[in-house]
């Protein structure tokens, strides 16, 4: 069977599954067990590259499955065969995927090297218990869903007797008839109300990690938007979602799961800028704003964005302040030490704490059915493609002129607008990423896209003199909270003080020059 699957993965807290199972047991529940065996490459090119070939057996049938990534967060490619049953394992064979759009991208991973075929190994195996029930959801989002609660162990074998074992526990929402947003209503209700996080990790990349032994991966970086064809506004807006979704939501299932990677959390942070430049400049594009709901969105993710931001920032800080603090001749002074009633100047919550707060996953769950949901039959329609085109032209046009007049201005400016000065030059960085491909494409194909690269080239003295203004205003704000417990702390308070004068110089000469960058933008 060839399917595209469109599910949601939650991870259940442990203190959580009972009322997690309590509440699926209110319908009629099928309870399977399930024994699956993942194979690979010896090099594991297939799960490097977002794919699982496993065989599993469900009951009493075994079933061999090829799955891959779709073109959201919500979609994955799969294939199933049913090879009936039996108490022996069939032997593993990925030609049963054959013409299939999953197979044949397995067959391309797969390709024989010198006329022979590439071995598989079986890396890891998993045991789960799985307690399935099928629920209508009424409504406007019409949809049947099936949840399915699977608790057990990732199990692999490092080539001796010892095992190494990873426990599972996870609730999956799958859409099997309807509306993709009664699938979302249902995910968002039950994240909730149970305390759900949204993951990114499947049973195959665990097994990997185990069997590697690695406990944190590299962070995700932000990529370019894939955009569709026949791009009208909304299709326009779903494509950077996503793409700021591709960055956010692995990083924030690292987060959720107890990661406290510096690399990580800065890499959400950007995603959540990105996405809300995003939310603030595309929303024209579509004259229906219900379906693109910034002002319901953005709170949640301001929220996270700060409380990591604090966390972070306190510390980036000082591991760049203090050295040349000390170069200087400051005395010794730890500005994260607790204060002398016993509090401390780091925040309680801990990155964790802050991801898998309700609100912010809430509003997750709500983008990732915003990047799905198709478009509708009625209603106001969307700015066509090259409205879409010339209404971004316009927004680009005007950060670019507000970056110079900033930049003209930048040393008499408050405080308080140097610093959005600063947020508007990201904003126009970030918009110029995102729409720099459909320039490219559609007004000069390689000649655009390094028109658009001189640009954005030309933009990064200024981001890196405003982004180092910023971290010692950061640190000024900090020392001089710390001096009112610790004098010696003063010392770092003059210093900073001292070379802001200079630094609202180096902006203002950097911002200025944004003046001479030629606008990808600009029709000839």
């Amino acid at each position: 069977m060839n399917t595209m699957e469109i599910e949601f993965k939650f991870c259940i807290p442990p203190d959580r599954l009972k009322a997690v199972d309590t509440a699926l047991r209110r319908g009629a529940v099928v309870r399977t067990r399930l024994q699956a065996r993942y194979f690979d490459t010896a090099d594991q090119r297939l799960v490097a590259d977002g794919m699982v070939l496993r065989l599993r057996k469900e009951g009493r049938r075994w079933v061999q499955t090829v799955k891959a990534a779709g073109d959201n967060a919500l979609h994955r490619l799969e294939h199933n065969v049913d090879l009936g049953t039996g108490a022996a394992a069939p032997a593993i064979d990925p030609a049963r995927h054959a013409g299939t759009p999953v197979g044949e991208r397995l067959a391309r991973l797969l390709q024989p090297t010198d006329g022979a075929p590439v071995p598989l190994v079986e890396h890891q195996s998993t045991d789960i218990v799985r307690l399935t029930r099928d629920l209508r959801v009424s409504g406007p989002g019409g949809a049947v869903v099936e949840m399915a609660l699977d608790v057990g162990k990732v199990v692999v074998h490092a080539g001796t007797p010892a095992q190494r074992t990873s426990p599972v526990c996870e609730l999956e929402l799958e859409l099997k008839s309807g509306d993709v947003q009664g699938l979302v209503a249902l995910a968002r209700r039950w994240s909730q109300q149970h305390g759900l996080w949204f993951s990114t990790v499947s049973k195959a990349e665990r097994g990997m990690r185990l069997l590697a032994e690695q406990e944190t991966v590299p962070a995700v970086k932000a990529e370019a938007p894939r955009f569709p064809q026949g791009r009208d506004g909304r299709a326009l807006q779903q494509a950077v979602v996503a793409s700021c979704l591709d960055q956010m939501l692995p990083n924030a299932s690292e987060i959720a799961a107890g990661s406290i990677d510096e690399e990580q959390i800065h890499q959400l942070r950007i995603g959540i800028r990105r996405l809300r430049t995003a939310l603030r400049e595309l929303a024209g594009l579509d004259a229906d704003t219900s379906r693109f709901d910034a002002a319901i969105w953005e709170p949640p993710l301001v929220d996270a964005f700060r409380a990591l931001g604090d966390l972070r920032d306190r510390e980036q800080v000082v591991k760049l302040a203090q050295p040349r603090l000390r170069e200087a001749g400051a005395p010794e002074v730890d500005p994260m030490a607790d204060d002398a009633d016993g509090g401390t100047t780091a925040s309680a919550l801990t990155p964790g704490d802050i991801v898998r707060a309700a609100a912010f996953q809430d509003v997750l769950v709500s983008l990732i059915g915003f990047t799905a949901a198709t478009p509708p039959s009625t209603g106001s329609a969307p700015l066509a493609a090259d409205e879409a085109r010339q209404q971004l032209r316009e927004q680009l046009q005007r950060l670019h002129k507000q970056a110079v007049r900033d930049g003209e201005r930048f040393e008499s400016l408050a405080t308080e607008h140097q610093h959005r000065a600063r947020k508007r030059l990201k904003r126009l960085r970030y918009l110029a990423e995102f729409v720099a491909p459909l320039f490219a494409e559609a007004e000069g194909g390689k000649k655009k896209k390094g028109a658009a690269e001189r640009y954005l080239k030309a933009l990064r003295p200024a981001q890196d003199a405003l982004g180092e203004f910023n971290d010692e205003a950061v640190a000024l704000a900090l020392y001089r909270e710390v001096a009112s417990r610790d004098p010696r702390a003063w010392f770092a308070v003059g210093w900073f003080s001292a070379r802001r004068a200079a630094g609202a110089k180096a902006c203002r000469k950097a911002l200025e020059e944004i003046g001479e960058a030629p606008r990808f933008w600009k029709k000839k």
